[in-house]
């Protein structure tokens, strides 16, 4: 009797404050349809904004921000392209400030800024567009990590995990770049439909992907009431090496143990592998070198680690070539020709070369994008565990 009363009122209060809610709320404009794809692969952006003097969109499919224009009812709209089928981030510049695409739900999940995504399907289905294929699952875990923090991570499991328990898989320990997040792997590398797809076509073995955040100080500072740092000036000075060795501890000592303990994994080092872009890229050279009793395979995309580091640090790694080659199954490399640490992952491949360290590298086209990101995670995944 109590719990049909109880219900019974919640249900009534919820409609009256609901009534009154909309009563007070303002009127909500016209509708925005934003973005628009049009059937040439043209796009069509657009964003209400009446009051404001000007309106840009800015985006990674344009070589600098397009002006928009305003009709009669405030509505700012901009027809661009074709564009190349692709996941593009995109915002707008209004009267000076960025600003995401209130119509489009689809979001950068940046910690630093947040864009729009773009998705431009193709006429034949991209490497990271969902098909009819079986699907795998999508976890968020959270595990006790460094200076009484929780950390979180998104896991990826394979079509078919929770059906047979007692199977296990090998794992692939996936870390994003600077100021990027857990999501990222997820929400713009698409990685859980790239490995569907790769899988369904016998290309790729079935396995767990952990994508963890890589930013443990910021971390440190939100949950014990500090200000987030700034980001390191460099990639190679002191400050920017340490906090890759603190996310290095971090994944030894408490991420791997964790998923160890609570999923169905294969824990030998061949049956680990572990990657990363850009600042995701050095924290996994530098995790991966330092433990290399840990990790079979090491996927590095648009990073490096300078000839200096290499002598003063690893040269276990670098000075026994034949044992390195044994010990790693895979070492993958990748860059894009007009990425701005090209010349500088093209040095370490020419110092690896030089040292007789057998590596597989890819340089496409393109810039330090997770366009490119998407390309290097679906050629390199098609070699683990093999």
């Amino acid at each position: 009797m109590f719990k049909k009363v109880f219900v019974t009122s919640l249900c009534f209060l919820f409609l009256l404050l609901n009534s009154i809610g909309l009563k007070g709320q303002p009127p909500t404009g016209p509708m925005v349809v934003s973005p628009k794809i049009n059937t040439d692969k043209t796009v069509t952006f657009s964003y209400l904004a009446p009051k404001a003097k000007e309106v840009m969109l800015s985006g990674q499919f344009e070589k600098k921000p397009v002006s928009m224009k305003k009709d009669s009812i405030g509505i700012w709209s901009v027809t661009v392209g074709p564009i190349e089928p692709d996941i593009y981030p995109y915002n707008f510049i209004v009267d000076g400030l960025s600003v995401m695409d209130p119509a489009n739900v689809d979001y950068f999940p940046n910690e630093r800024f947040k864009g729009s995504l773009l998705d431009v399907p193709g006429d034949t289905p991209l490497i990271h567009s969902m098909q009819d294929v079986p699907h795998g699952k999508i976890t968020y875990e959270y595990y006790p990590s460094v200076k009484g923090t929780t950390g979180s991570l998104v896991v990826y499991t394979p079509p078919g995990y929770e059906k047979n328990p007692s199977k296990k898989y090998p794992v692939f320990y996936l870390i994003s770049g600077t100021t990027d997040t857990e999501e990222d792997w997820y929400k713009v590398g698409r990685t859980n439909f790239i490995m569907d797809n790769l899988i369904a076509q016998g290309k790729a073995v079935p396995m767990i992907i952990v994508m963890p955040y890589g930013n443990i100080e910021a971390r440190i500072a939100e949950q014990t009431g500090g200000a987030k740092p700034e980001d390191p000036s460099g990639r190679e000075n002191k400050e920017a090496v340490t906090r890759a060795l603190n996310f290095s501890e971090d994944m030894i000592n408490n991420i791997i143990p964790y998923i160890e303990k609570n999923y169905n994994v294969i824990s030998d080092k061949n049956s680990r592998a572990i990657g990363g872009f850009s600042r995701g890229g050095g924290q996994t050279l530098r995790t991966a070198f330092g433990n290399m009793d840990k990790f079979g395979s090491i996927c590095c995309f648009s990073a490096y680690l300078s000839t200096q580091e290499m002598e003063a640090q690893y040269k276990n790694v670098v000075d026994n070539p034949e044992k390195t080659n044994k010990d790693l199954k895979l070492l993958w490399i990748s860059v894009g020709n007009e990425d701005f640490l090209y010349k500088q992952t093209e040095e370490f491949m020419g110092y690896l070369k030089g040292k007789n360290i057998n590596y597989k590298s890819l340089v496409t086209t393109g810039g330090h994008t997770w366009m490119n990101t998407k390309k290097f995670l679906n050629a390199s995944v098609q070699l683990l565990f093999k």
